[in-house]
């Protein structure tokens, strides 16, 4: 089946899939657009065709009809939310409703990757999530008192049984063959849930136990070539900031 598909009746050859082919893997021929199989299935022809003439087989195109611009969002709003969110170890206890976690999926699913590779996945913990933290906790512990690597940033911490979910009703790991990728569809999955009422941490401890412990990998199922990018810990904050925290001074040159 080809990659993308083109009624060549609704086609008017008006050239703007062309023009926006970003692997000039379509051509106008007789007046009427005809794709190359060097096509990476971006889907800019699918989204900018103005007579609905491309089709996409075998992606999911439910909710595809409906376009919303980035401008529709109050910009001034949106960077206040974006300045005041914070990192979140204090939840209440409340489980995520599905649909929250559904938007939060799909934020991350629709993020940008290279190529249009789409290589990230995500691994929700469920059954073998206290197992997983178990192990997570029973290594940092050995850690504390054997001097790893891990020794000074926890001298002062106190490594209690739920030291890496921290009692969240929701843990996301986010994995993929590209950093860049998997790091950006976190980035689009924090913001959604921080649009939900809901606080996130991203537990860099644990992303470390699991690059160095071959049984949490094997737990988590990984995708061929895949690697854990993030752990995203989500619930409802049970702690209230009242100011932005500062930042430094942007360090910003025109070269």
């Amino acid at each position: 089946m080809d990659k993308i598909q083109i009624d060549k009746e609704k086609c008017i050859g008006c050239g703007k899939c062309v023009k926006d082919c970003v692997s000039f893997a379509i051509y106008l021929k007789d007046g009427k657009a005809n794709v190359l199989k060097s096509c990476i299935e971006c889907g800019h022809c699918y989204a900018i065709c103005p007579v609905g003439a491309v089709d996409m087989p075998s992606y999911d195109l439910e909710g595809t009809d409906i376009i919303a611009s980035m401008t529709d969002i109050d910009d001034e709003l949106l960077l206040r939310a974006i300045k005041s969110r914070r990192t979140i170890r204090q939840y209440k206890d409340m489980a995520v409703e599905k649909e929250k976690i559904e938007k939060i999926l799909e934020a991350g699913r629709y993020a940008p990757t290279g190529a249009n590779s789409q290589n990230v996945a995500f691994r929700i913990l469920d059954s073998k999530r206290d197992i997983i933290e178990k192990e997570c906790v029973k290594l940092f512990r050995n850690g504390a008192t054997l001097g790893s690597k891990f020794s000074n940033s926890l001298k002062n911490v106190v490594i209690d049984d739920h030291f890496f979910f921290k009692n969240a009703p929701l843990v996301i790991v986010v994995t993929g063959h590209d950093k860049v990728n998997s790091a950006l569809a976190s980035a689009y999955m924090e913001i959604q849930a921080n649009s939900l009422g809901l606080g996130v941490l991203y537990s860099g401890f644990f992303c470390s136990v699991a690059k160095m412990n071959p049984k949490i990998q094997r737990m988590l199922k990984l995708p061929k070539g895949h690697k854990v990018a993030t752990c995203m810990i989500i619930g409802y904050p049970d702690v209230e900031y009242k100011r932005i925290a500062p930042r430094k001074k942007r360090d910003i040159q025109y070269i």
